[in-house]
């Protein structure tokens, strides 16, 4: 009777001190490898170890332990203080690695295209630059064409001065001619010999 009492005591306290959980995702502390036992208390024996930061499954608490489940499947108690809520450091770290992969090769490509587009403002400023060069040669030319134009254009029109002031003289020397050839001829006429004229002979 005292033995069914007993027993009877020790359930109702189980179910005191039990803590059924859904099952939920834990992370094994990130500070150091922990050991686990078989039962929820320091005086069961050791089983075994889990890896710090290893993910494992909560399966329910009691008092200072909790029963999980490994990766391995294996169901043992770890101490509440060796568990936590946050995904360890050792599982994030391959995410971060990715991240950091993703980064690094968004960056490269970044870098990539800025490279491109750099070396097609180069080429384009190459070009435009070949452009001007050609506009600058045609222009020299253009002037140079223009000054020997402009100088042959005086020359032409020095000539012409020439030309017209030879001309101007000419008239002035020819009209000259004329009008002193006209004065001595007036002179002179007055004082040429008349013809008489010849009598009628009919008586």
């Amino acid at each position: 009777m005292k033995t069914i009492g007993k027993l009877c005591v020790g359930i109702l306290m189980g179910v005191g001190i039990s803590t059924a959980h859904a099952e939920e995702a834990r992370w094994v502390s990130d500070s150091l490898s922990t050991y686990v036992r078989s039962g929820p208390t320091d005086s069961y024996r050791i089983v075994g170890a889990v890896d710090a930061g290893q993910r494992v499954t909560l399966l329910e608490s009691q008092g200072d332990y909790s029963r999980i489940r490994t990766e391995s499947g294996d169901s043992v108690w770890i101490p509440n203080d060796d568990l936590q809520a946050q995904q360890s450091v050792q599982e994030k770290v391959p995410e971060m690695q990715e991240r950091v992969q993703t980064l690094t090769q968004r960056l490269e490509g970044i870098d990539d295209e800025w490279n491109q587009r750099v070396a097609d403002m180069k080429t384009s400023l190459q070009s435009s630059q070949a452009r001007v060069n050609e506009l600058q040669t045609s222009n020299d030319d253009l002037n140079t064409q223009l000054t020997q134009a402009q100088s042959k254009m005086r020359e032409y029109q020095a000539k012409l001065d020439t030309e017209r002031e030879d001309l101007l003289m000419r008239y002035f020397v020819y009209g000259g001619s004329v009008a002193g050839g006209g004065l001595i001829l007036g002179l002179l006429v007055p004082h040429l010999p008349r013809r008489r004229k010849k009598r009628d002979r009919w008586f």
